[in-house]
């Protein structure tokens, strides 16, 4: 089983991503996998450190969902809403990332669709993730 960290950064109506083939999607958000020896927040203040160039503090637990694309793989995905303490967007550390980023990029809610993500998802950001911190069961009930 492993484990990943993901943040979700909200700014005046726009969200943080990062542009890089992610599956069928050209844009993901923030996160990745939490290391051996490795608390939750560390990992995934490490990671948005690594792929966006901004230090950030964790903040509520917006879900925790599971990933099984085929018999031998399983990843839970724990996602948290994350605030910006400092550092210089796009100041991504080069090869920190299996999948290379192309770009760091505050991007409107209502445009998440037309990039790759579900209308669910775009409705659950726009909402504030209502029944966050709660176990969402696979990870498409969540539109990802």
């Amino acid at each position: 089983m492993k484990v990943r960290v993901t943040g979700v950064m909200i700014e005046d109506e726009r969200i943080l991503v990062l542009r890089q083939q992610a599956g069928q999607r050209t844009y993901s958000l923030p996160g990745g996998t939490v290391e051996e020896g490795e608390m939750l927040a560390e990992a995934l203040i490490r990671e948005m450190r690594e792929e966006t160039g901004l230090e950030v503090e964790a903040g509520r637990l917006l879900y925790l969902c599971d990933y099984l694309p085929d018999s031998e793989t399983h990843v839970v995905h724990v996602t948290f809403e994350v605030r910006r303490t400092a550092g210089i967007l796009g100041d991504v550390k080069i090869g920190a990332d299996t999948t290379p980023i192309l770009g760091v990029e505050f991007v409107d809610i209502a445009d998440l669709p037309g990039l790759g993500f579900t209308e669910r998802f775009r409705e659950l950001a726009a909402s504030g993730f209502p029944g966050a911190g709660s176990y969402a069961g696979a990870k498409s009930a969540i539109g990802l």
